[in-house]
């Protein structure tokens, strides 16, 4: 656990990378349903490429290295184009989602309070129950109070109730475009005119549909209309390393003109260093993962990107109806994309138990709460899969049904309970003990 006094040989410290990478999940064979998405060995090797071209190079100082500042304002421009913005939408690049769903908490905040818009000690902002724990995370760190609107039957948030909870203390309203957990688009339109009725900020959280939806819309889905063609949207977040096939961490965030986005700018005039300017909330900006992004947009295309959402819209759809044939199961709602979650409508089918069942045949799935569900985020490689996946699925159900027991064992045993404690305090600090033991001077892992 100490840096070697004498530095190993490289090729022995790559077979090491590749021994300890063989317990991981096993993306390329297309059973995960999360975190990775995955194109095959050629994109990512142009990736690779791409990224290894500005390794070294740092977007901290853009004059320093103008080709990272160009690629960065190209992108925020054919994003800008891409999600109905015009001539002065404006944006940054940041390192993922939670970076682009941070910020806009910190400017609107910092906007708010130049503006004597709020007296409390707390400015508030209302987000659907579905949004994005990002969201939590950056009311916690910005000192801003997360108030939560309901949902409505359709898992969309109620809009009338955001109206509601408006009060002299708000300073930001978000929806979601689609929220993770349903897949589901929350009424961006109706949300955009409440927002303008009360001179309201809102920010459209679509990290996972930004590089998507607009796809899917051109190939003639109804989508409802979420980006910046409704007047009421003041921001928006899209995640390039989702649909946008790119290496991680990629993300832009985008401003429907400068009168936004200037309250992001952090400038120090004072420190002994120098002048310290910084547009998000990194300093040092790896080079790569810009590179990476602009060389994505401009390999794949309008055309590629086409074919791609047709791949993973026809491969939803024959999923989701493997799944509906399946007696005890259902889609929950009606997701608009390649995101959704299913449940069981069988007493004995315990659906974290069939999750069990799943990963023992070694899917990777993940586990939703409230309501207790699976969930699915589904990409064209995933079309390979889909008889394979749907059978293992009839023989887990079965599985379950024929044995109550397993509902009472391993994960589904573990998840049941956390999704049933009333008091989540509790379930806050058994999860913490956990985080303290995995990220201890031992590494003590749950499993």
């Amino acid at each position: 656990m100490k840096i070697p006094e004498k530095g190993l040989a490289r090729d022995q410290v790559l077979e090491m990378l590749r021994e300890y990478k063989e317990g991981d999940v096993n993306y390329q064979d297309s059973k995960t349903w999360s975190l990775v998405y995955y194109l095959g060995e050629e994109h990512t090797r142009f990736l690779t490429e791409a990224y290894n071209t500005f390794i070294s190079e740092n977007a901290l100082n853009p004059m320093a290295f103008k080709s990272l500042k160009r690629f960065e304002h190209e992108v925020v421009r054919m994003s800008a184009d891409l999600l109905g913005g015009d001539d002065n939408t404006v944006g940054v690049m940041t390192s993922g989602g939670t970076e682009s769903c941070l910020l806009p908490v910190m400017t609107y905040r910092d906007r708010a309070a130049g503006r004597g818009l709020f007296r409390s000690k707390k400015p508030e902002m209302i987000a659907p129950q579905s949004i994005h724990v990002a969201w939590e995370k950056a009311a916690r760190y910005f000192g801003v109070k997360m108030v939560h609107a309901p949902l409505r039957r359709d898992m969309r948030v109620d809009v009338d109730a955001v109206r509601k909870r408006i009060n002299r203390n708000t300073i930001l309203i978000v929806g979601s475009a689609p929220s993770y957990p349903h897949g589901v688009i929350d009424p961006i339109v109706e949300l955009g005119t409440v927002a303008r009725e009360h001179n309201l900020p809102f920010h459209v959280d679509s990290c996972l549909g930004g590089f998507l939806l607009p796809f899917v819309e051109r190939l003639g889905y109804e989508i409802p209309t979420f980006d910046f063609r409704v007047p009421g949207v003041t921001s928006i977040s899209a995640d390039i390393h989702k649909y946008g096939y790119s290496a991680k961490g990629a993300s832009v965030l985008l401003y429907r003109n400068m009168d936004y986005l200037k309250h992001q700018f952090f400038v120090h005039e004072s420190w002994p260093g120098g002048v310290f300017i910084s547009p998000a909330l990194l300093g040092t900006r790896p080079g790569g993962a810009i590179a990476a992004a602009w060389a994505s947009l401009k390999a794949i295309g309008m055309d590629g990107y086409l074919g791609l959402a047709r791949r993973v819209m026809e491969t939803t759809a024959a999923l989701q109806e493997g799944i509906r044939s399946i007696p005890g199961l259902e889609i929950v709602s009606n997701p608009e994309m390649s995101v959704f979650a299913y449940r069981s409508t069988e007493k004995k089918a315990d659906i974290f138990a069939i999750g069990d069942q799943m990963e023992e045949r070694g899917w990777q799935v993940d586990r939703l709460q409230r309501p207790e569900a699976l969930h699915a985020m589904v990409t064209p490689l995933h079309e390979r899969i889909i008889e394979e996946f749907i059978a293992d699925l009839k023989e887990s159900v079965k599985r379950v049904i024929a044995d109550p027991s397993l509902a009472k064992k391993g994960n589904a045993a573990l998840y049941g309970m956390i999704a049933k404690v009333p008091l989540r305090g509790m379930v806050k600090k058994e999860v913490l003990k956990m985080m303290e033991q995995i990220y201890g001077p031992e590494m003590k892992m749950p499993y």
